[in-house]
């Protein structure tokens, strides 16, 4: 960002939020019910779902009076291959005091991004990598002094300090980085050639349950679909049972849990475990295109800047049956995010265009890894040089209204000083994150923006609930997490209370609108942010 305007950054008044136009809780009430219901068979990309699903929300982006974004067209294609594994065969172990045999779904999952018919790894060395990381930056590397091409590799999930409380850390402490995020460990691993990475999950340090693994494993796998079909990767990726891991290591005469706590430490080698893994199963490969859903509010003096409203239409289709029910209908994940879209369209339609071009983005693929925006981000219809920020939007509150709004990732970008005189004008406060371990940064939409260097506003209600304060807060959330998360219980309720989301709503209509109406901000990121040399770069290169 151009330092003569830093001052205007810093200094612009926010949109008071009473100003805002009243968000229409029926909307939002009607789309999220509407696309969780059964006849949306949990709106899985790919499937006879996807062409419903998006057809409503064309529907509704048009009826909100939006025009189409994609030069005349609703949609956006997003290549995809999907691999289905078949017949997978147990992770054989063999080598050690004892063999060790695991079973696919029970005890570990595996698959592959290789685009292949095939996949067998046999007899293939077994090194624990700790956590998996190489950042020079900090001095660390796990791969020090070990060649594992063609091995496979055995990593603990987040990052080597996230069992400290505070901040304060290599890996800062308690949040999650993008070293901690299973993506980040494969990637890693690939590129040192290992021919297996298998992860060990912990339902702690992972922030979910081995049954949201067991669910998002197996099944159709999503990847899109590239030249050179992905064979810079490992052949297997997978996860294992933290059970399964402590047998393992047992029957190789180490301990688990000393290994583990060695792995803390900066300095520490990986240790080959004397074992041999062999695994294999077929890939069922098909090639087809998914589609983002894009619609824009074109501005008025400076159209060809823009401001971004995301969130992503996409869940896990059909999943493992609870009570019968093998529906993962995907209500708060995230179909109440797409009721927010159309909630925000309706309400900027109604105001009248914006100085900027307003982009509405239904993204697809979020659940297999964020394959719509970082397709849309990587193959942009309009250009992030000229975007300017915006808003993603990954489960809306549902439960009532909250003293508190928390910032996902905390400290990253100027957009966070944007929008606290937005929300101090609604009497409330910034929160503290909660549960920083769980890398929700670094989990959503927004980030495949922030690599390319876009700053997207990640932020939501806090714990502290009006009505019951913190402990009903961290109540609800922790019964979204245990019970419905990735699950079929996540079903519409009528009895939800709107408030909430409504007042977060009006927090990302007033800083869209304030971004959309006032063509001097730019917010950049923060000089210590891993993404500012990336919007700097970008933005050297643009002529008003």
């Amino acid at each position: 960002m151009r330092a003569a305007l830093l001052p205007l950054l810093l200094t612009a008044a926010p949109l008071a939020a009473q100003t805002a136009p009243a968000i229409d809780v029926e909307t939002l009430k009607t789309v999220t019910r509407d696309l969780s219901s059964d006849a949306f068979e949990g709106r899985a990309p790919t499937t006879p779902a996807e062409e419903k699903t998006v057809a409503y929300i064309v529907d509704r982006f048009q009826k909100a009076g939006l025009k189409p974004g994609n030069n005349g067209k609703w949609t956006q294609d997003v290549p995809m291959v999907e691999i289905t594994a078949t017949n997978v065969q147990p992770l054989s172990f063999t080598g050690g005091k004892s063999p060790v045999t695991m079973a696919y779904r029970t005890d570990m999952v595996a698959g592959t991004y290789r685009v292949v018919p095939r996949i067998d790894v046999r007899n293939s060395d077994v090194v624990f990598v700790g956590y998996g990381i190489t950042a020079p930056e900090k001095g660390w590397d796990d791969y020090a002094g070990v060649d594992v091409k063609g091995k496979t590799v055995v990593i603990l999930i987040n990052d080597a300090d996230w069992q400290t409380m505070s901040r304060e850390g290599p890996f800062e402490g308690r949040a999650m980085t993008w070293y901690g995020r299973w993506p980040y460990k494969f990637e890693n691993a690939a590129r040192h050639g290992a021919a297996a990475a298998i992860i060990v999950h912990q339902t702690e340090p992972a922030a979910y349950p081995w049954a949201v693994v067991q669910s998002s494993w197996t099944g159709p796998q999503l990847e899109l679909d590239e030249k050179g079909d992905h064979m810079d990767q490992s052949q297997v990726v997978g996860w294992m049972q933290l059970a399964k891991a402590q047998e393992l290591f047992a029957s190789a005469g180490k301990d688990f849990a000393a290994l583990s706590e060695a792995a803390k430490t900066k300095g520490f080698r990986a240790v080959p475990l004397g074992l041999k893994m062999s695994t294999g199963f077929g890939n069922a490969i098909k090639r087809q295109a998914s589609k983002n859903v894009i619609g824009v509010l074109p501005g008025t003096t400076a159209p060809h800047e823009y401001v971004l409203y995301s969130a992503h239409w996409d869940h896990l289709g059909r999943c493992d049956a609870v009570d019968g029910d093998d529906i993962c209908n995907g209500a708060e994940d995230n179909a109440t995010g797409v009721a927010g879209l159309v909630a925000l369209a309706e309400a900027n339609t109604k105001v009248g265009p914006a100085k900027r071009t307003e982009v509405y983005l239904a993204v697809t693929a979020e659940e297999s890894g964020l394959l719509g925006s970082r397709y849309y981000a990587e193959h942009p219809v309009y250009p992030l040089a000229r975007t300017a920020g915006g808003v993603n939007m990954d489960v809306l509150n549902v439960h009532g209204l909250a003293h508190d709004f928390v910032l996902t990732g905390a400290g990253k970008s100027e957009i966070e000083d944007l929008v606290k005189p937005i929300v101090a004008a609604q009497g409330r406060r910034i929160g503290v994150e909660p549960t920083p371990e769980r890398g929700s940064y670094y989990r959503s939409d927004h980030f495949s923006f922030a690599r390319l260097g876009v700053p997207v506003l990640s932020g939501e209600s806090g714990e502290d609930f009006v009505k019951g304060g913190p402990a009903a807060g961290k109540a609800a959330s922790d019964a979204y997490n245990a019970n419905r998360y990735h699950k079929p219980a996540d079903e519409y309720d009528p009895n939800w209370d709107w408030s909430g989301a409504v007042s977060d709503l009006t927090i990302y209509y007033t800083l869209g609108r304030q971004l959309a109406d006032d063509t001097t901000l730019w917010p950049n990121w923060y000089p210590t942010a891993e993404f500012r040399a990336v919007r700097d770069k970008a933005r050297a290169g643009v002529t008003k």
